[in-house]
């Protein structure tokens, strides 16, 4: 089953995939997708340069994967963002 998402939405997958700190299982988590299914989703929406300039990083980048990373992060998202939603609360 494919899922449609909108603008906004892709744009956070996206922005999500292309963050070194934001793990694969975060945007599962919050849009359920895979590893496999953001890897497809990015090479619908990229330019193919894009695209192989985004895997060439993810394959370098530890803390794509909750198991690579080291044991002290153990969250998906920053300490000062809200509860819900994306942004970042105002200090």
């Amino acid at each position: 089953m494919k899922k449609e998402f909108t603008a906004r939405e892709t744009d956070r997958i996206i922005e999500m995939a292309w963050e070194d700190r934001t793990p694969f299982e975060a945007i599962k988590y919050q849009f359920g997708l895979r590893e496999d299914k953001v890897k497809s989703f990015m090479k619908r929406n990229l330019k193919f340069s894009s695209y192989k300039l985004w895997r060439k990083r993810v394959e370098n980048c530890k803390t794509k994967h909750v198991a690579k990373r080291v044991a002290g992060i153990n969250r998906f998202k920053c300490s000062r963002q809200r509860l819900t939603g994306n942004q970042i609360a105002k200090r």
